[in-house]
């Protein structure tokens, strides 16, 4: 037996260590997978933006990895990387574990954390990231998003072609260039170092005949200046026998006046003028080629590159060209893209060009060794010079944030100047001006010194001695030109000073010298929600206008002169101010002939142009600049339009309404759109006529008003009985008719019968009324857009309320008249279609004036402030207080109060939060409304239900976990509900919820956003039937109720007529509040009663939560104790006792007079035996008298 059990034993072991080997070798092998295979990290990338990131990344990169990302964009783009996260283990020279980043130029090894929040720019259009791990520690590795940049030629040298006609780079036929007698030119090149030629141009202008006319070189005589076939030796402003231009990029400024004969030079902070008598008079011609570099094989073109080419027609002077920026823009030829024709192989990006837009950010992270970083760190000068005793420093802080690429390009420069000789100021002027220009020529640093100031000073103690000593502050602006983007110290600036000051002429000598860098005008908010950042002196900077795409304000940091330090201008915000002409001109802009507009650009103009509509004052001008906007939209195509065209059509109504308009009728033609407003005389009325017509040589229409056209596109002819069943408000308000005449029909896409609309479309509406069950037909004519040889056409209008409010073709109430034909159709129609507002059951709600408007607003929202107030108190005085919410009846009051709470809260809510425009939050504030909104109907419900077993159903139901099972129906029931709406809207919520415009007045003004039900039969179901069904069962029960306790108190004789009266009174207007009774005031809203049902709907239904807190709680003893207990002091506190408590068989053998005392839940609850206690007594009580009659749930 033994042996048999160890064999088994031994067999089940075998068994379980076989099976532990496989999954062991499995789990192996799985994470070797997992681990290998967590990221594919050798791919080609190439669309316009992304991100990738380290193997397995956020978690630690595997060992052993070898990863490359070749990131491609097109020709004239080049990729900016930037590196979100970056952590790769540490090692000197990156030996370890590295990122290689090839930007096309040079390649450089990244490690550590410095990269974290680093940008790098590629030389072309491909960047190739490669990274490898060794076999032993690993880090988290990095996250980086790239994204492709077109590339703006202010970040992009021009390689000057060497062949003339092959590749060349010239101005664009574009733009045209001027005859031009005054000129200013200006550029930066450089020329290579292995280049011995004395003979080549910079550039060549030729006129239409294609001879020479102007150009720029050097001959073996030196620098040139040719115009119209006279050169001009440019001597002693250009060197002759050296190269002016060098390695690096070196700017040059020509300025030629062919008045005076005279040349300008500006070059290296130095302006020289050149007399050339051969140019006096001479013109360069216009409408000639511009290109870069020789135009013949005669001369050879600069061997080198060309930057920042600009050209002006007028003249600069010196102090002009000293302070010249990059923004200053050329107005004949400037260095953007759409000025120049350049080939592809002749750009080149670099990011260290003087005015280069997107240059690399430095470190924010110190580096902890520079030698192990190589590039990413910036050098730090620590000058430690001694100081002559002589002279005194103010040492500048090297910390500074506005050092390399931020910096500081003005310098102030404070001197103080010792001299024995008695000179005057300005000849002290003369010598520290000519010293100063000496000092820094030929420097290193392009740097030029402006607007120096000289003042007597003061002599120190130890120099009082000497009394023929006197003393000279100069205070003077250095401007450094950082083309190579070289950070320049303030140290090393003085350093210069201090040595050259033994060269200072005429007995003149340093006492002190400082140096500080100008400060940037540093980033502030001014006015409100306009943010500007920290600006260089004499830099404009640009936002956007605040709620604006489109506009922009600009401010300027600007340096004061008297002493160099910098401040904000005022913001220019011109363009920002709420135009609305303004705002219109630039929208038909941007909509204009040749623009591509996408679905959400057309969205955008919609939305501004609504805005005008809805908030402006709209004249003639105003108006037809709206509708042409519209016509350009709508060369758009359908998919474009489609998200847009429902507010479209609806702001085009509007605006048809809103025009000001002078005369009896005013019409406003475009090339897609046509409208045309006629006044009318409600009382006269004898019918009217529209018709839209071609005009004579013209592609707009033309509009008549009660005329006859033979060959009108579309017509529209009202009867003369068109008023007469309008209401007595309707026929006052008359005032207008509108026209409307579609070329393109991209506004109207029915999705759910896109039918094949074979005609223009017409709309004709009068003021903002309905108008149907005409007993004379409207006629309308419509031309067909293609010849139809079989016609079989369906007369359609465009019905707003279908679609969920999108709109949809229906054909009610039109019929084809026989009249019809291949080429038009003759439509009779018995309604004219009008833009309505989905709100109130009957659909009348803008009928109503906007005094009465106002008020009802005003009633409602103060009244549900005022219920949410009380509801939340009735909620807290029943969570308070443990004794009170012991039986069923205050549970259910309790979540009643609840629902009515939310429910007041979110309405209160709901109109600010739909001025944020975020479909998202408003769809689910709707969804929240009509949630609680039906979880308040649902609740009263259930207080009806409560009620029925309480006092007729009391002695033959026992209900097992019975406020479980209230509230699984009460907050379970809406919430299937609100469910099942949304899944039957699949992804499209915005269907069924949404923002629309409520409370609008008979013209179609004011309304306010609100977040509610958008499609008419989930309004209806879930509304109107919902609490139709609820309402109809409270009603019912209430009846019941009533009765019973009528029966009850008619046995009593202990009281008088006047006493049951006021009793069954207070029952009555008790339970109609509890069990919402008020909300059926809606059903009764209807033709003359629509106003006082209204008034009485929104008093009663927006104070329940009011009322509820007076009947079912305020007026309650038992609360009234228990308020008295706990809140009150002195002679109202009551004392406590020992009665509150009882058995369920004491409050059996009580009096049955309690049950009129008080008709609150909780009071019929107290009354009503085992159903409303949970006393272990009553429940036994009850069970012993009735265990032959229970029913359990």
């Amino acid at each position: 037996m033994m042996s048999h059990v160890s064999e088994m034993w031994c067999y089940h072991w075998k068994w379980k260590l076989q099976h532990c080997l496989c999954l062991f070798t499995t789990y192996i092998i799985f994470m070797q997978q997992a681990v290998h295979g967590c990221y594919d990290c050798r791919i080609v990338l190439t669309d316009p933006s992304g991100v990738f990131t380290s193997p397995c990344f956020p978690s630690d990169y595997p060992n052993s990895q070898a990863c490359k990302w070749i990131i491609r964009a097109p020709h004239g783009f080049i990729i900016q990387l930037t590196f979100i996260d970056f952590d790769i283990e540490e090692a000197p020279g990156c030996i370890y574990d590295s990122l290689t980043l090839d930007n096309g130029e040079s390649p450089m090894n990244l490690c550590g954390i410095t990269a974290k929040g680093l940008s790098y720019n590629s030389t072309g259009n491909e960047m190739i990231v490669s990274f490898k791990s060794d076999f032993s520690i690993q880090k988290k590795g990095f996250n980086a998003s790239y994204v492709r940049i077109a590339v703006s030629l202010r970040n992009q040298k021009v390689i000057i072609p060497q062949v003339p006609d092959v590749d060349a780079v010239s101005v664009s036929e574009t733009v045209s260039v001027p005859e031009l007698s005054q000129f200013t030119l200006c550029f930066e090149a450089t020329k290579g170092s292995s280049d011995d030629n004395d003979d080549w141009k910079v550039f060549s202008y030729t006129d239409a005949f294609s001879k020479e006319s102007f150009s720029f070189g050097k001959t073996t005589e030196g620098h040139f200046l040719s115009i119209s076939g006279m050169q001009c030796i440019l001597e002693n402003a250009l060197p002759r026998n050296a190269e002016f231009f060098t390695g690096t990029f070196q700017q040059l400024c020509v300025v030629g006046d062919s008045f005076s004969g005279s040349i300008g030079v500006y070059a290296k902070n130095t302006y020289h003028i050149v007399y050339c008598p051969d140019i006096f008079g001479k013109v360069i011609p216009g409408n000639g080629r511009l290109v870069l570099g020789s135009n013949s094989n005669e001369v050879s073109s600069l061997n080198g590159d060309i930057y920042n080419f600009r050209l002006w027609n007028f003249t600069m002077n010196a102090q002009t060209l000293a302070n010249l920026s990059c923004d200053v823009k050329g107005n004949i030829v400037d260095w953007e893209n759409e000025f120049w024709s350049i080939p592809t192989s002749a750009l080149k990006a670099e990011n260290n060009l003087s005015c280069g837009s997107y240059l690399i950010p430095s470190s924010t992270i110190e580096p902890t060794s520079c030698a192990n970083l190589g590039s990413l760190c910036q050098a730090t000068v620590n000058a430690t010079t001694p100081t002559p005793p002589t002279v005194t420093t103010n040492m500048p802080d090297t910390n500074r944030n506005d050092k390399p690429n931020n910096g500081g390009l003005f310098y102030r420069i404070s001197i103080t100047v010792f001299s024995s000789n008695s000179n005057s100021v300005s000849k002290v002027h003369e010598v520290v001006a000519e010293w100063l220009n000496r000092t820094f020529q030929n420097w290193n640093y392009t740097v030029y010194v402006v607007n120096i100031s000289i003042h007597p000073g003061s002599i120190k103690e130890g120099a009082r001695a000497k009394r023929s000593i006197k003393s000279f502050e100069v205070l003077a602006l250095l401007v450094y030109n950082s083309t190579n983007n070289i950070n320049l110290e303030e140290e090393e600036i003085r350093q210069k000073l201090i040595r050259n000051n033994g060269t200072m002429e005429g007995g003149y000598k340093l006492h002190t010298v400082d140096v500080d860098p100008v400060e940037k005008c540093l980033a502030e908010e001014n006015p409100p929600n306009y943010f500007w950042p920290d600006t260089r002196p004499t830099v404009t900077n640009y936002t956007l206008c605040h709620g604006s795409s489109v506009q922009t304000a600009s401010r300027t940091c600007y340096l004061g002169l008297q002493n160099y330090t910098s401040y904000w201008g005022q913001p220019d915000l011109r363009n920002c101010t709420e135009n609305a002409a303004d705002i219109a001109n630039q929208l038909l802009n941007l909509t204009g002939e040749g623009q591509q507009l996408t679905s959400d650009k057309v969205n955008d103009v919609v939305q501004k142009l609504k805005k005008i509509v809805n908030d402006e004052e709209i004249d003639e001008s105003l108006g037809s600049t709206v509708v042409t906007i519209f016509s350009n939209i709508l060369n758009s195509s359908d998919s474009v339009l489609a998200a847009s065209s429902s507010e479209a059509l609806k702001t085009i109504d509007a605006l048809a309404l809103k025009i000001q308009f002078t005369g009896p009728s005013m019409s406003i033609s475009t090339r897609n759109l046509a409208l045309g407003v006629s006044s009318i005389n409600s009382t006269s009325f004898k019918g009217g006529s529209f018709s839209v017509s071609p005009q004579n040589n013209a592609s707009d229409f033309q509009i008549d008003f009660d005329k006859d056209q033979t060959n009108a596109f579309a017509s529209v002819v009202l009867p003369p009985s068109l008023l007469r069943n309008l209401s007595q408000e309707e026929f006052e308000v008359i005032s207008r008719a509108q026209f409307t005449f579609f070329n393109k029909n991209g506004l109207f896409q029915d999705a759910e019968n896109p039918a094949n609309l074979t005609s223009f479309v017409v709309a004709c509406s009068i003021g903002n009324i309905t108008i149907q069950d005409l007993q004379d037909y409207v006629k309308v004519t419509i031309k067909h857009t293609k010849l139809q040889e079989d016609p079989k056409p369906t007369c359609v209008f465009w019905d707003m309320n279908k679609n969920g409010g999108n709109g949809g073709w229906n054909p009610e109430g039109c019929q084809v008249d026989a009249e019809s034909n291949e080429n038009e159709t003759v439509c009779l129609c018995n309604h004219l279609t009008h833009f309505g507002v989905l709100m109130d059951l009957q659909r009348t709600v803008t009928q109503i004036d906007p005094q009465n408007t106002k008020v009802l607003t005003f009633i409602t929202y103060i009244g549900c402030g005022i219920s949410a107030i009380f509801s939340a108190a009735t909620l807290l005085t029943y969570i308070a207080f443990e004794k009170l919410r012991r039986d069923y009846p205050s549970k259910i009051l309790m979540n009643l109060s609840t629902a009515l709470l939310f429910l007041n809260l979110i309405f209160l809510l709901d109109g600010w939060i739909a001025s944020f425009d975020i479909d998202g939050l408003c769809i689910a504030v709707a969804a929240l409304l009509h949630f609680f909104l039906l979880a308040t109907f649902t609740w009263m419900g259930l207080e009806a239900v409560h009620m029925y077993i309480a006092l007729v159903k009391v002695f033959n139901t026992y209900i097992r976990r019975y406020i479980l099972k209230f509230c699984i129906i009460g907050w379970g029931l809406p919430a299937l509900v609100i469910a099942i709406v949304l899944a039957s809207a699949n992804t499209n919520a915005s269907n069924i919820y949404g923002k629309e415009l409520y409370g609008k007045d008979a013209n179609g003004q004011g309304g306010d956003d609100f977040c509610w039900i958008k499609n008419e039969v989930v309004f209806y179901v879930t509304c109107a039937g919902y609490f139709g069904i609820m309402f109809l069962m409270n009603v019912a029960m209430f009846i019941v109720v009533m009765v019973q306790i009528c029966g009850r108190n008619g046995k009593r004789t202990n009281r008088s007529l006047k006493e049951e009266i006021l009793r069954n009174l207070r029952s009555v207007v008790s339970l109609t509040f509890l069990l919402g009774m008020t909300w059926g005031f809606a059903f009764f809203a209807w033709g003359p009663l629509t106003l006082p049902f209204l008034y009485l709907f929104s008093i009663f239904n927006s104070l329940q939560g009011l009322f509820i807190f007076v009947f079912h709680c305020a007026m309650k003893e038992n609360v009234q104790k228990q308020w008295r207990r706990h809140l009150c002091c002195g002679r109202f506190r009551l004392a406590d006792n020992s009665d509150w408590s009882k058995t369920a068989t004491n409050i059996i053998k009580k009096s049955s007079d309690n049950l009129g005392k008080s008709l609150s839940s909780s009071s019929i609850g107290s009354n009503s035996t085992y159903l409303t206690s949970k006393s272990k007594s009553t429940t036994t009580t009850y069970c012993k008298r009735n265990s032959h009659t229970d029913n359990v749930f």
